[in-house]
Protein backbone atom coordinates (compact mmCIF):
# COMPACT_ATOMS: atom_id res chain seq x y z
CA UNK A 1 0.00 0.00 0.00
CA UNK A 2 2.51 2.61 -0.74
CA UNK A 3 1.47 5.46 -2.38
CA UNK A 4 3.71 6.57 -5.06
CA UNK A 5 3.98 9.68 -6.77
CA UNK A 6 5.10 11.73 -9.46
CA UNK A 7 7.79 14.22 -8.71
CA UNK A 8 8.37 17.66 -11.02
CA UNK A 9 11.97 17.85 -9.57
CA UNK A 10 13.16 14.96 -10.07
CA UNK A 11 10.90 13.81 -12.98
CA UNK A 12 10.36 10.24 -11.58
CA UNK A 13 7.54 8.31 -9.77
CA UNK A 14 8.65 8.06 -6.36
CA UNK A 15 7.45 6.23 -3.32
CA UNK A 16 6.12 9.06 -0.48
CA UNK A 17 8.09 8.38 2.87
CA UNK A 18 6.61 11.25 4.51
CA UNK A 19 9.54 13.08 6.99
CA UNK A 20 7.00 12.30 9.86
CA UNK A 21 5.48 8.81 9.80
CA UNK A 22 2.06 8.66 9.65
CA UNK A 23 1.91 12.43 8.69
CA UNK A 24 1.89 14.34 5.86
CA UNK A 25 2.76 18.38 5.32
CA UNK A 26 1.01 19.36 1.88
CA UNK A 27 1.33 23.16 0.61
CA UNK A 28 -0.46 24.25 -2.09
CA UNK A 29 -0.35 27.33 -4.12
CA UNK A 30 -4.21 29.09 -3.72
CA UNK A 31 -5.33 31.29 -5.41
CA UNK A 32 -4.32 35.24 -6.51
CA UNK A 33 -7.54 36.40 -6.02
CA UNK A 34 -7.42 39.20 -8.80
CA UNK A 35 -10.25 38.36 -10.81
CA UNK A 36 -13.51 36.20 -10.64
CA UNK A 37 -12.02 32.25 -10.17
CA UNK A 38 -12.39 29.87 -13.82
CA UNK A 39 -12.78 26.22 -14.71
CA UNK A 40 -9.16 25.70 -13.93
CA UNK A 41 -8.57 27.17 -10.30
CA UNK A 42 -11.66 24.80 -9.81
CA UNK A 43 -9.80 22.00 -11.60
CA UNK A 44 -6.40 22.41 -9.60
CA UNK A 45 -7.84 22.97 -6.26
CA UNK A 46 -9.98 19.26 -6.58
CA UNK A 47 -6.88 17.66 -7.71
CA UNK A 48 -5.37 18.43 -4.31
CA UNK A 49 -8.42 17.56 -2.72
CA UNK A 50 -8.66 14.20 -4.34
CA UNK A 51 -4.71 13.73 -3.06
CA UNK A 52 -5.84 15.12 0.49
CA UNK A 53 -8.50 12.33 0.84
CA UNK A 54 -6.94 9.79 -0.74
CA UNK A 55 -4.07 9.88 1.27
CA UNK A 56 -6.53 10.39 4.09
CA UNK A 57 -7.84 7.11 3.52
CA UNK A 58 -4.73 5.23 3.25
CA UNK A 59 -4.32 6.47 7.27
CA UNK A 60 -2.15 9.59 6.97
CA UNK A 61 -2.68 12.57 8.97
CA UNK A 62 -2.83 15.46 6.48
CA UNK A 63 -1.76 18.83 7.14
CA UNK A 64 -3.09 20.70 4.51
CA UNK A 65 -2.41 24.64 3.90
CA UNK A 66 -3.82 26.46 0.93
CA UNK A 67 -2.79 29.95 0.81
CA UNK A 68 -4.76 33.13 -0.57
CA UNK A 69 -2.61 35.58 -2.16
CA UNK A 70 -4.17 38.71 -1.17
CA UNK A 71 -1.55 41.27 -2.17
CA UNK A 72 0.05 41.36 -5.76
CA UNK A 73 0.38 43.78 -8.80
CA UNK A 74 -3.10 42.29 -10.41
CA UNK A 75 -4.89 43.03 -7.46
CA UNK A 76 -4.23 46.56 -7.13
CA UNK A 77 -4.72 46.90 -11.12
CA UNK A 78 -7.97 45.20 -11.28
CA UNK A 79 -9.37 47.16 -7.85
CA UNK A 80 -11.62 49.62 -9.14
CA UNK A 81 -12.72 52.85 -7.00
CA UNK A 82 -14.70 52.87 -4.93
CA UNK A 83 -13.92 49.95 -4.26
CA UNK A 84 -10.60 49.14 -2.24
CA UNK A 85 -8.20 46.81 -3.24
CA UNK A 86 -8.26 45.09 0.22
CA UNK A 87 -11.98 44.77 -0.28
CA UNK A 88 -12.08 43.51 -3.98
CA UNK A 89 -9.31 40.98 -2.70
CA UNK A 90 -11.48 39.55 -0.16
CA UNK A 91 -14.76 39.60 -2.69
CA UNK A 92 -13.30 37.78 -4.77
CA UNK A 93 -11.96 35.31 -1.92
CA UNK A 94 -15.42 35.08 -1.07
CA UNK A 95 -15.85 33.56 -4.64
CA UNK A 96 -13.44 31.14 -4.44
CA UNK A 97 -14.33 29.85 -1.18
CA UNK A 98 -18.40 29.83 -3.00
CA UNK A 99 -17.10 27.60 -6.30
CA UNK A 100 -14.60 25.64 -3.86
CA UNK A 101 -17.61 25.01 -1.30
CA UNK A 102 -19.64 23.94 -4.09
CA UNK A 103 -17.66 21.12 -5.62
CA UNK A 104 -17.77 19.25 -2.16
CA UNK A 105 -14.01 20.75 -1.79
CA UNK A 106 -12.72 20.47 1.84
CA UNK A 107 -11.86 23.45 3.34
CA UNK A 108 -7.61 23.38 4.34
CA UNK A 109 -6.16 22.77 7.56
CA UNK A 110 -5.61 26.61 7.46
CA UNK A 111 -5.49 29.21 4.69
CA UNK A 112 -3.05 31.64 5.34
CA UNK A 113 -3.46 35.08 3.73
CA UNK A 114 -0.20 36.53 2.46
CA UNK A 115 -1.14 40.19 3.99
CA UNK A 116 -0.74 38.27 7.64
CA UNK A 117 3.33 37.24 7.29
CA UNK A 118 4.82 40.53 6.47
CA UNK A 119 6.80 40.11 9.64
CA UNK A 120 7.86 36.34 8.45
CA UNK A 121 8.86 37.56 4.57
CA UNK A 122 10.82 40.29 6.71
CA UNK A 123 12.86 37.64 8.35
CA UNK A 124 13.37 35.60 5.02
CA UNK A 125 14.61 38.46 2.68
CA UNK A 126 17.04 39.61 5.93
CA UNK A 127 18.38 35.98 6.13
CA UNK A 128 18.75 35.72 2.17
CA UNK A 129 20.71 39.50 2.41
CA UNK A 130 22.82 38.36 4.85
CA UNK A 131 23.83 35.08 3.04
CA UNK A 132 24.73 37.27 -0.12
CA UNK A 133 21.86 36.05 -2.25
CA UNK A 134 19.87 39.20 -2.44
CA UNK A 135 20.77 42.80 -2.56
CA UNK A 136 18.79 46.10 -2.07
CA UNK A 137 18.84 47.85 -5.14
CA UNK A 138 21.24 50.85 -5.78
CA UNK A 139 18.60 53.32 -7.10
CA UNK A 140 17.02 54.40 -3.81
CA UNK A 141 14.02 52.37 -5.10
CA UNK A 142 13.52 50.65 -1.93
CA UNK A 143 13.41 47.10 -3.59
CA UNK A 144 14.95 43.77 -2.49
CA UNK A 145 15.94 41.30 -5.57
CA UNK A 146 17.07 37.68 -5.17
CA UNK A 147 20.48 37.87 -7.09
CA UNK A 148 20.44 34.40 -9.53
CA UNK A 149 24.17 34.16 -10.19
CA UNK A 150 24.91 33.47 -6.05
CA UNK A 151 22.88 30.57 -6.22
CA UNK A 152 24.07 27.61 -9.07
CA UNK A 153 21.33 25.76 -8.22
CA UNK A 154 18.56 27.95 -9.64
CA UNK A 155 17.00 26.32 -12.44
CA UNK A 156 17.18 22.67 -10.61
CA UNK A 157 12.99 22.38 -10.95
CA UNK A 158 12.68 22.99 -14.45
CA UNK A 159 15.71 21.80 -15.89
CA UNK A 160 17.04 25.01 -16.94
CA UNK A 161 20.27 26.53 -17.31
CA UNK A 162 21.00 30.20 -16.47
CA UNK A 163 21.84 31.54 -19.51
CA UNK A 164 18.64 30.39 -20.92
CA UNK A 165 16.53 31.22 -19.10
CA UNK A 166 14.30 34.70 -20.27
CA UNK A 167 14.72 37.81 -18.19
CA UNK A 168 12.80 38.23 -14.94
CA UNK A 169 9.26 39.66 -15.79
CA UNK A 170 9.57 41.85 -12.61
CA UNK A 171 9.89 45.37 -13.93
CA UNK A 172 11.25 47.70 -14.15
CA UNK A 173 15.02 46.44 -14.71
CA UNK A 174 16.64 49.27 -12.94
CA UNK A 175 18.28 49.15 -9.97
CA UNK A 176 19.21 45.18 -10.57
CA UNK A 177 22.34 43.32 -10.93
CA UNK A 178 20.91 41.14 -13.62
CA UNK A 179 17.68 41.12 -15.64
CA UNK A 180 16.86 37.98 -14.58
CA UNK A 181 16.72 38.97 -10.60
CA UNK A 182 13.64 38.71 -9.35
CA UNK A 183 12.20 40.91 -6.58
CA UNK A 184 11.66 39.83 -3.18
CA UNK A 185 10.22 43.53 -1.57
CA UNK A 186 8.79 45.98 -3.64
CA UNK A 187 9.27 49.62 -3.02
CA UNK A 188 6.73 51.85 -2.80
CA UNK A 189 5.40 53.68 -5.52
CA UNK A 190 3.45 57.08 -5.36
CA UNK A 191 0.88 56.12 -7.78
CA UNK A 192 -0.21 53.06 -5.54
CA UNK A 193 -2.58 53.04 -2.49
CA UNK A 194 -0.65 53.90 0.94
CA UNK A 195 -2.78 50.92 2.59
CA UNK A 196 -0.95 48.56 -0.31
CA UNK A 197 2.25 49.42 2.13
CA UNK A 198 3.81 48.34 5.09
CA UNK A 199 7.20 49.20 6.53
CA UNK A 200 10.31 47.50 6.18
CA UNK A 201 14.43 47.93 6.86
CA UNK A 202 14.49 48.35 3.33
CA UNK A 203 11.44 51.30 3.47
CA UNK A 204 8.02 51.36 2.67
CA UNK A 205 6.66 48.56 0.35
CA UNK A 206 5.32 45.08 0.10
CA UNK A 207 6.16 41.91 -0.30
CA UNK A 208 7.20 40.20 -4.25
CA UNK A 209 4.82 37.20 -5.10
CA UNK A 210 7.44 34.37 -4.42
CA UNK A 211 8.48 35.40 -0.92
CA UNK A 212 4.84 35.38 0.02
CA UNK A 213 4.54 31.00 -0.24
CA UNK A 214 7.70 30.77 0.81
CA UNK A 215 7.21 32.85 4.31
CA UNK A 216 3.50 31.16 4.60
CA UNK A 217 4.71 27.62 3.98
CA UNK A 218 7.49 27.79 6.41
CA UNK A 219 5.46 29.19 9.41
CA UNK A 220 3.12 26.30 8.99
CA UNK A 221 4.66 23.33 7.90
CA UNK A 222 8.03 24.39 8.99
CA UNK A 223 11.12 24.48 6.99
CA UNK A 224 10.72 21.28 5.37
CA UNK A 225 7.63 19.45 4.29
CA UNK A 226 6.69 16.64 2.32
CA UNK A 227 4.86 17.66 -0.67
CA UNK A 228 4.82 21.06 -2.61
CA UNK A 229 1.76 21.22 -5.32
CA UNK A 230 0.01 23.75 -7.82
CA UNK A 231 -0.81 24.31 -11.47
CA UNK A 232 1.55 23.58 -14.11
CA UNK A 233 1.79 27.16 -14.86
CA UNK A 234 3.14 27.89 -11.86
CA UNK A 235 6.58 25.99 -12.01
CA UNK A 236 8.33 28.68 -13.31
CA UNK A 237 9.08 31.34 -12.28
CA UNK A 238 7.08 31.07 -8.74
CA UNK A 239 8.03 27.45 -7.80
CA UNK A 240 11.52 27.78 -9.27
CA UNK A 241 12.00 31.43 -7.33
CA UNK A 242 10.18 29.88 -3.71
CA UNK A 243 12.74 26.65 -3.96
CA UNK A 244 15.82 29.00 -4.74
CA UNK A 245 15.25 31.13 -2.31
CA UNK A 246 13.97 28.98 0.99
CA UNK A 247 16.75 26.33 -0.52
CA UNK A 248 19.35 29.64 -0.35
CA UNK A 249 18.29 30.73 2.81
CA UNK A 250 19.34 27.31 4.62
CA UNK A 251 15.71 25.79 4.67
CA UNK A 252 15.02 21.84 3.80
CA UNK A 253 11.72 23.07 1.94
CA UNK A 254 9.61 20.89 -0.28
CA UNK A 255 10.67 16.93 -0.68
CA UNK A 256 8.27 16.84 -3.37
CA UNK A 257 6.53 18.88 -6.22
CA UNK A 258 3.08 17.69 -7.75
CA UNK A 259 1.95 20.07 -10.81
CA UNK A 260 -1.77 19.24 -12.27
CA UNK A 261 -2.15 19.77 -15.95
CA UNK A 262 -4.15 22.66 -16.96
CA UNK A 263 -7.91 22.98 -19.25
CA UNK A 264 -7.95 24.41 -22.28
CA UNK A 265 -11.33 25.24 -24.23
CA UNK A 266 -12.15 23.25 -27.23
CA UNK A 267 -8.20 22.40 -27.87
CA UNK A 268 -7.19 26.55 -27.23
CA UNK A 269 -5.81 28.07 -24.01
CA UNK A 270 -8.31 29.95 -21.94
CA UNK A 271 -7.28 33.52 -22.40
CA UNK A 272 -9.17 37.06 -22.22
CA UNK A 273 -7.82 38.33 -25.87
CA UNK A 274 -9.61 35.00 -26.66
CA UNK A 275 -12.80 35.49 -24.58
CA UNK A 276 -13.08 31.77 -24.33
CA UNK A 277 -12.91 31.76 -20.45
CA UNK A 278 -15.09 29.57 -18.44
CA UNK A 279 -16.13 30.77 -15.09
CA UNK A 280 -16.65 29.17 -12.21
CA UNK A 281 -20.14 30.46 -12.10
CA UNK A 282 -20.94 29.55 -15.56
CA UNK A 283 -19.85 25.94 -15.11
CA UNK A 284 -21.78 25.35 -11.92
CA UNK A 285 -24.91 26.40 -13.92
CA UNK A 286 -24.75 24.29 -16.56
CA UNK A 287 -24.88 20.41 -14.63
CA UNK A 288 -25.39 19.40 -11.08
CA UNK A 289 -22.10 20.73 -9.33
CA UNK A 290 -21.58 16.48 -8.29
CA UNK A 291 -21.47 16.36 -11.95
CA UNK A 292 -18.93 18.73 -12.26
CA UNK A 293 -16.69 17.23 -9.98
CA UNK A 294 -17.32 14.38 -11.52
CA UNK A 295 -16.47 15.61 -14.97
CA UNK A 296 -12.85 17.36 -13.64
CA UNK A 297 -11.72 14.37 -11.90
CA UNK A 298 -12.33 12.29 -14.96
CA UNK A 299 -8.63 12.46 -16.16
CA UNK A 300 -5.28 12.16 -14.63
CA UNK A 301 -4.49 14.90 -12.69
CA UNK A 302 -1.45 15.51 -15.30
CA UNK A 303 -2.59 15.73 -18.09
CA UNK A 304 -4.58 18.57 -19.33
CA UNK A 305 -8.41 18.78 -19.55
CA UNK A 306 -9.73 19.68 -23.07
CA UNK A 307 -13.81 21.35 -22.07
CA UNK A 308 -16.07 21.66 -24.96
CA UNK A 309 -19.87 21.50 -25.62
CA UNK A 310 -21.12 18.74 -24.16
CA UNK A 311 -18.82 17.84 -21.98
CA UNK A 312 -21.20 17.72 -19.03
CA UNK A 313 -23.87 15.87 -20.66
CA UNK A 314 -21.89 13.11 -21.27
CA UNK A 315 -20.27 12.99 -17.66
CA UNK A 316 -24.25 13.58 -16.35
CA UNK A 317 -24.71 10.28 -18.31
CA UNK A 318 -22.26 8.21 -16.85
CA UNK A 319 -22.50 10.06 -13.04
CA UNK A 320 -26.54 8.53 -13.89
CA UNK A 321 -25.57 4.96 -14.09
CA UNK A 322 -23.64 5.22 -10.80
CA UNK A 323 -26.84 7.34 -8.92
CA UNK A 324 -29.16 4.52 -10.97
CA UNK A 325 -27.57 1.94 -9.28
CA UNK A 326 -27.49 3.22 -5.64
CA UNK A 327 -31.15 4.22 -5.79
CA UNK A 328 -31.85 0.40 -6.94
CA UNK A 329 -29.50 -0.96 -4.51
CA UNK A 330 -31.26 1.02 -1.90
CA UNK A 331 -34.90 0.09 -3.01
CA UNK A 332 -34.10 -3.31 -3.09
CA UNK A 333 -32.23 -4.00 -0.08
CA UNK A 334 -34.19 -1.61 2.36
CA UNK A 335 -34.34 -3.77 5.96
CA UNK A 336 -32.63 -6.98 4.56
CA UNK A 337 -29.69 -8.19 6.66
CA UNK A 338 -26.68 -8.93 4.32
CA UNK A 339 -23.76 -8.47 6.49
CA UNK A 340 -21.52 -6.21 3.64
CA UNK A 341 -19.09 -4.76 5.39
CA UNK A 342 -18.82 -1.01 4.69
CA UNK A 343 -16.09 1.55 3.87
CA UNK A 344 -13.17 -0.53 1.95
CA UNK A 345 -12.72 0.10 -1.58
CA UNK A 346 -11.68 -2.96 -3.92
CA UNK A 347 -7.84 -4.19 -3.99
CA UNK A 348 -8.03 -3.04 -8.33
CA UNK A 349 -9.13 0.56 -6.93
CA UNK A 350 -6.33 0.69 -4.59
CA UNK A 351 -3.77 -0.08 -6.59
CA UNK A 352 -5.09 2.79 -9.03
CA UNK A 353 -5.32 5.63 -6.76
CA UNK A 354 -1.53 4.18 -5.00
CA UNK A 355 -0.17 4.84 -8.67
CA UNK A 356 0.20 8.27 -8.55
CA UNK A 357 -3.46 9.05 -8.08
CA UNK A 358 -4.68 7.33 -10.94
CA UNK A 359 -8.39 8.65 -10.80
CA UNK A 360 -9.64 7.19 -14.34
CA UNK A 361 -8.64 3.75 -13.94
CA UNK A 362 -10.04 4.19 -10.45
CA UNK A 363 -13.81 5.19 -12.32
CA UNK A 364 -13.20 2.03 -14.15
CA UNK A 365 -13.01 -0.08 -11.48
CA UNK A 366 -15.91 2.04 -9.97
CA UNK A 367 -18.13 1.54 -13.20
CA UNK A 368 -17.76 -2.42 -13.44
CA UNK A 369 -18.60 -2.95 -10.25
CA UNK A 370 -21.67 -1.01 -10.68
CA UNK A 371 -22.44 -2.69 -13.71
CA UNK A 372 -21.82 -6.02 -11.98
CA UNK A 373 -24.30 -4.76 -9.20
CA UNK A 374 -26.92 -4.30 -11.28
CA UNK A 375 -26.82 -7.71 -12.77
CA UNK A 376 -26.75 -9.43 -9.08
CA UNK A 377 -29.79 -6.99 -8.44
CA UNK A 378 -31.44 -9.02 -11.86
CA UNK A 379 -30.41 -12.14 -10.60
CA UNK A 380 -31.92 -11.52 -7.11
CA UNK A 381 -28.24 -11.64 -5.57
CA UNK A 382 -29.22 -9.75 -2.84
CA UNK A 383 -25.95 -10.59 -0.58
CA UNK A 384 -23.61 -9.81 -3.61
CA UNK A 385 -25.46 -6.93 -4.65
CA UNK A 386 -24.96 -5.22 -0.99
CA UNK A 387 -21.65 -6.19 -1.01
CA UNK A 388 -20.85 -4.56 -4.28
CA UNK A 389 -23.35 -1.30 -3.43
CA UNK A 390 -20.90 -1.27 -0.19
CA UNK A 391 -17.79 -0.73 -2.67
CA UNK A 392 -19.22 1.65 -4.67
CA UNK A 393 -20.54 3.59 -1.89
CA UNK A 394 -16.92 3.34 -0.44
CA UNK A 395 -15.21 4.44 -3.83
CA UNK A 396 -17.20 7.51 -4.31
CA UNK A 397 -16.68 8.53 -0.59
CA UNK A 398 -13.03 8.53 -1.36
CA UNK A 399 -13.81 10.81 -4.84
CA UNK A 400 -16.19 12.57 -2.62
CA UNK A 401 -18.96 12.17 -5.54
CA UNK A 402 -21.57 9.86 -3.24
CA UNK A 403 -24.88 10.86 -4.07
CA UNK A 404 -26.16 10.78 -0.97
CA UNK A 405 -23.64 12.77 0.77
CA UNK A 406 -25.17 15.43 2.96
CA UNK A 407 -22.60 17.78 1.67
CA UNK A 408 -24.32 18.21 -1.51
CA UNK A 409 -27.27 19.57 0.13
CA UNK A 410 -30.87 19.10 -0.85
CA UNK A 411 -30.59 17.02 -4.47
CA UNK A 412 -32.32 14.09 -3.72
CA UNK A 413 -29.38 13.12 -1.29
CA UNK A 414 -29.34 10.97 2.06
CA UNK A 415 -32.66 9.94 3.30
CA UNK A 416 -34.47 11.84 0.94
CA UNK A 417 -32.33 9.86 -2.13
CA UNK A 418 -33.63 6.28 -0.22
CA UNK A 419 -37.04 7.29 -0.26
CA UNK A 420 -36.85 8.08 -3.72
CA UNK A 421 -35.57 5.13 -4.61
CA UNK A 422 -37.37 3.61 -3.47
CA UNK A 423 -40.58 4.98 -4.72
CA UNK A 424 -38.60 4.84 -8.64
CA UNK A 425 -37.84 0.74 -7.87
CA UNK A 426 -41.69 0.39 -6.97
CA UNK A 427 -42.64 2.17 -10.43
CA UNK A 428 -39.97 0.59 -12.45
CA UNK A 429 -41.85 -2.98 -10.99
CA UNK A 430 -45.08 -1.96 -12.29
CA UNK A 431 -43.31 -0.79 -15.92
CA UNK A 432 -41.49 -4.45 -16.01
CA UNK A 433 -44.63 -6.20 -15.32
CA UNK A 434 -46.84 -3.72 -17.55
CA UNK A 435 -44.46 -4.44 -20.19
CA UNK A 436 -44.28 -8.45 -19.56
CA UNK A 437 -48.29 -8.35 -19.76
CA UNK A 438 -47.77 -6.62 -23.07
CA UNK A 439 -49.72 -3.73 -21.46
CA UNK A 440 -47.43 -1.09 -23.42
CA UNK A 441 -49.85 1.93 -22.79
CA UNK A 442 -49.56 1.65 -19.19
CA UNK A 443 -46.02 0.61 -19.71
CA UNK A 444 -45.02 4.27 -21.18
CA UNK A 445 -47.82 5.67 -18.71
CA UNK A 446 -45.13 5.28 -15.68
CA UNK A 447 -42.18 6.08 -18.44
CA UNK A 448 -43.64 9.26 -18.91
CA UNK A 449 -44.84 10.16 -15.22
CA UNK A 450 -41.08 9.67 -14.16
CA UNK A 451 -39.86 11.76 -17.26
CA UNK A 452 -41.89 14.97 -16.24
CA UNK A 453 -40.26 13.87 -12.66
CA UNK A 454 -37.15 14.66 -13.94
CA UNK A 455 -36.13 10.50 -14.17
CA UNK A 456 -34.29 8.95 -16.57
CA UNK A 457 -35.18 5.83 -17.70
CA UNK A 458 -32.51 3.83 -19.63
CA UNK A 459 -33.59 -0.02 -20.54
CA UNK A 460 -30.04 -2.34 -20.47
CA UNK A 461 -29.85 -6.03 -20.61
CA UNK A 462 -29.59 -5.79 -17.28
CA UNK A 463 -32.61 -4.13 -16.37
CA UNK A 464 -33.94 -0.66 -16.15
CA UNK A 465 -31.44 1.81 -15.06
CA UNK A 466 -32.82 5.30 -13.46
CA UNK A 467 -31.15 8.27 -12.87
CA UNK A 468 -32.30 11.85 -11.88
CA UNK A 469 -32.35 14.35 -15.22
CA UNK A 470 -29.78 17.01 -15.33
Amino acid sequence: MTVRLYDTRSQELRDLVPREPGRVGMYVCGPTVQSSPHIGHLRSALVYDLWRRWLGYRGYEVDFVRNVTDIEDKILANASPPEAWRAHAYRVEREFTSGYESLGILPPTYEPRATGYIPQMHELIARLIDAGHAYVAADSSGDVYFDVKTWPAYGELTRQKLDDMADSPDAPTRGKRDARDFALWKGAKPEEPASASWPSPWGAGRPGWHIECSAMARAELGPAFDIHGGGLDLRFPHHENELAQSTAAGEGFATHWVHNGLVTIEGQKMSKSLGNSVYAAELLSESRPIVVRYYLAGAHYRSSIDYHEGALVEAEAAFSRIEGFLGRADARLAGIEHGAVPGIVPDAFGEAMDDDLGVPQALAVLHETVRAGNVALEAGELAEAARLRESVLAMTGVLGIDPRDPAWGDRGDGVAGAALGSLVERMLEDRTRARAAKDFAASDRIRDELAAAGIAIEDTPDGPVWSLGG
